[in-house]
């Protein structure tokens, strides 16, 4: 399974920084509020999108 969420639905569910992380994202680094990244299902459990 996949979990597909933008950058702004990160920010809203408070979990952009993990995400970053995973992602190896740096605040300098550009980036869109419509950006998709795609998390495996254990990534997802990880930042709590999935139970």
């Amino acid at each position: 399974m996949r979990i597909i969420i933008t950058q702004k639905e990160a920010v809203d569910k408070g979990i952009w920084t993990e995400i970053m992380g995973m992602f190896g994202v740096i605040k300098e680094d550009e980036v869109w509020p419509n950006e998709e990244f795609i998390l495996t299902e254990e990534q997802a459990r990880q930042v709590g999108l999935l139970s």
